[in-house]
């Protein structure tokens, strides 16, 4: 009965570190970090069939903490089909109070883009939908979630 009681409090010690870590990166006043795309070009060192594109990122650091960037994963997605995506390490730190501007590469999902062109030809539209999500690791215990949604133009008198 003592092991079972020095267990049972080993393991609530361990949960109370663990929330106490959890409340420690929520500090008050915290704004969720802003992250947009800044440009879209093929990479130079594209070849094969399957191009790679170098996509600019910034990120608006608006607390007084830095965040120091571990990697992220990122989707963008046109009417709903997914058309890149793609992973990345090499992240820079974040100052607090500061915004940063890097360079992610993504390679084109096949199946997505064709999905999109086809749906294209099958209907006429003036505009596209667009949604770019990414998920960013900043050493909290809750990555960072970001969504960019909005539309652009077509061209009128496109066949």
């Amino acid at each position: 009965m003592m092991k079972m009681c020095a267990v049972w409090s080993k393991v609530c010690a361990l949960f109370l570190v663990f929330g106490l870590a959890a409340c420690a990166g929520v500090t008050p006043g915290y704004e969720q970090p802003q992250v947009s795309i800044t440009s879209f070009t093929l990479a130079p060192e594209s070849t094969g069939a399957a191009p790679k594109f170098n996509i600019g990122i910034r990120v608006v650091n608006p607390n007084r903490v830095a965040l120091p960037l571990r990697g992220m994963s990122y989707t963008v997605e046109v009417d709903g089909n997914r058309i890149l995506n793609g992973a990345q390490n090499d992240l820079p730190r974040v100052a607090a109070y500061s915004t940063e501007e890097f360079v992610i590469q993504g390679s084109p999902d096949l199946l997505g883009g064709i999905r999109l062109i086809s749906d294209l030809f099958a209907r006429q539209r003036t505009s596209l939908g667009y949604t770019f999500r990414a998920r960013i690791d900043a050493g909290s215990l809750l990555p960072l979630t970001i969504e960019e949604t909005g539309n652009f133009g077509l061209p009128a008198g496109r066949n």
